[in-house]
C-alpha cells in the first residue's frame, strides 16, 4: 500500500513539474512569437511605405488601393533630376541640367522592394493590409495623407487573444501597427 501511495504521489509531482514548466514556457514563448512576427510585419509596412513615396513622387499623392499602387509602380518611371555645376554661381559658371527617366520597378527593386505581394499581411491566410489615402488641410495648405496597417490580432495566430496582454503590457490585439495618418501628414510608423 505505501508502494502504491509513494507512485501516485511521485506521478502526481511530475505532473505538477509539467504543468510549472508550461507555465514559464507560455510567456516565453508568447514573447518570442510576438517579436518575430512584429518585426517581419513592420519590414513589411517599411517596404509599402517606401513604395507610396516612389508613387506619390511619381503621381504627386499616395495611393489609396494596392491594386492602383502595384499598376503605376510596374508600368510608370521616375525623374530624376542631375544637375552638374552650381545653378546659383555668381561667376556665371555654365551648369547642366539633365533628366533621367528610371523605371520605378527597378528603383524599387534596388531598395529590395518587392511589389509583387505588397497587400499580404504575413502569418494569414492571404489577409490585407488596411490602405487609404486622401488629402487634407493642414496649416492653411492641401497636402497629401495615407494610412496603411492591421490589428494586432490579424497576424498573431493562437496568441491574438487578450489573456496574453499579462505577459506583456503594452499588448492589445486590437491596438493598430501602421504607418502614417489620416489626421496629419506624416508617414511615421508606431512601432
Amino acid at each position: 500500500m505505501k508502494a502504491a501511495i509513494s507512485i501516485i504521489l511521485f506521478l502526481a509531482s511530475l505532473f505538477l513539474v509539467y504543468l510549472l514548466f508550461l507555465n514559464i514556457q507560455e510567456p516565453i514563448k508568447f514573447q518570442k512569437v510576438l517579436t518575430e512576427r512584429k518585426d517581419v510585419v513592420i519590414k513589411k509596412l517599411e517596404d509599402i511605405r517606401k513604395a507610396q513615396e516612389v508613387y506619390k513622387d511619381i503621381t504627386g499623392k499616395y495611393a489609396s488601393s494596392f491594386d492602383t499602387l502595384q499598376m503605376v509602380l510596374k508600368t510608370d518611371s521616375l525623374t530624376i533630376e542631375r544637375v552638374e555645376g552650381d545653378p546659383d554661381d555668381p561667376t556665371g559658371a555654365e551648369f547642366i541640367r539633365t533628366l533621367i527617366k528610371r523605371s520605378a520597378l527597378d528603383t524599387l527593386n534596388y531598395m529590395n522592394v518587392d511589389i509583387s505581394d505588397l497587400a499580404s499581411i504575413p502569418y494569414t491566410d492571404n489577409d490585407k493590409f488596411s490602405i487609404d489615402a486622401d488629402t487634407m488641410t493642414y496649416q492653411s495648405t492641401l497636402v497629401n495623407v495615407t494610412q496603411v496597417g492591421t490589428r494586432f490580432k490579424n497576424f498573431m495566430g493562437e496568441y491574438a487573444s487578450r489573456k496574453y496582454s499579462k505577459y506583456d503590457n503594452s499588448y492589445d490585439p486590437d491596438k493598430m501597427i501602421k504607418f502614417g495618418d489620416m489626421n496629419s501628414p506624416n508617414l511615421s510608423g508606431n512601432w
